[in-house]
């Protein structure tokens, strides 16, 4: 499996600069679900870690 990140600084209007990697998908998924309720404000729920999946991207975030 490809290495997978998301990004803050992809999203508009987002003053974040945290980026986070993975190797595994759902590690990734935990780790950007408890950065975007503790961080943003987002609620925990199945629809926002459906998004968080389909807006995971392969490889690594740019420097």
């Amino acid at each position: 499996m490809a290495r997978k990140y998301i990004d803050c600084r992809d999203y508009p209007g987002s003053q974040c600069s945290v980026a986070l990697s993975a190797d595994n998908e759902d590690e990734l998924v935990e780790a950007a679900v408890e950065h975007g309720v503790k961080v943003h404000g987002y609620q925990d729920s199945p629809d926002f870690r459906r998004q968080l999946r389909e807006q995971a991207k392969e490889g690594n975030p740019p420097a």
